[in-house]
């Protein structure tokens, strides 16, 4: 199955291990014990990072480190990026409706 980086970031418990790992590297057994989930849940979860190319994993003698890729998430950093300029002018927008609201009332009374 292929994999992308937005199918990487729609769960939520993903997204945690991003966030987690975006600090600091950790084995597999480190970022189990931060979920209330099932270990091999969090096994599958990781193996569909690994998929996307988001996180690798590094042996150290029995443990497996994972590694965050952060460059592999610029494509949903882009695509986000694009609507962020629309957002802030539809927030200029309802703050100046606010503003024009706010002094017709002070007018009136």
């Amino acid at each position: 199955m292929r994999r992308d980086v937005f199918q990487a970031i729609a769960d939520p418990v993903r997204r945690a291990i991003i966030e987690l790992l975006a600090s600091e590297s950790l084995t597999v057994n480190q970022v189990a014990e931060q979920f209330e989930i099932s270990r091999p849940a969090i096994s599958k979860h990781l193996k569909i990072l690994n998929e996307c190319g988001i996180i690798s994993f590094n042996q150290v003698g029995r443990e497996r480190l994972c590694l965050i890729q952060p460059q592999k998430l610029i494509p949903a950093f882009l695509w986000i990026k694009q609507y962020n300029k629309l957002w802030e002018d539809r927030i200029d927008a309802f703050e100046n409706y606010i503003n024009q609201l706010q002094t017709k009332q002070h007018k009136n009374e």
